[in-house]
């Protein structure tokens, strides 16, 4: 059975860190790109970043350029999320799944596969 896994959320402070995961099982991660996703409730889901296959590109949304690193181990078939500098306008659950298109498109998060149960994320003081 094909899955995505999703881990390491929770509550940090304005300017705190959190690192997410995305563990794979069923398929490997190697074929894919992948992207994570953040969707606050009422809202639609938001492309926040893109890894090639190969992790040579990646893509970001501008509202976490700069503050978000987008990485992958092939080997462990997971992914990762390097949040730093947080802010409260991050309070999102996030979710990762894989991208159907290239990385490098500016609207690559329009075509993507199944996604994982999600990790919550909240940012406050």
């Amino acid at each position: 059975q094909l899955q995505l896994v999703e881990s390491g959320g929770g509550l940090v402070q304005p300017g705190g860190s959190l690192r997410l995961s995305c563990a794979a099982s069923g398929f490997s991660l190697e074929y894919y790109n992948m992207g994570w996703f953040r969707q606050i409730p009422g809202k639609e889901r938001e492309g926040v970043s893109c890894i090639s296959n190969g992790g040579g590109t990646t893509n970001y949304a501008d509202s976490v350029k700069s503050r978000f690193t987008v990485s992958r181990d092939n080997a462990k078939n997971t992914m990762y999320l390097q949040m730093n500098s947080l802010k409260p306008e991050d309070t999102a659950v996030y979710y990762c799944a894989t991208v159907l298109s290239s990385c490098q498109r500016d609207r690559w998060y329009d075509d993507y596969g199944p996604w994982g149960q999600g990790t919550q994320v909240t940012v406050s003081s």
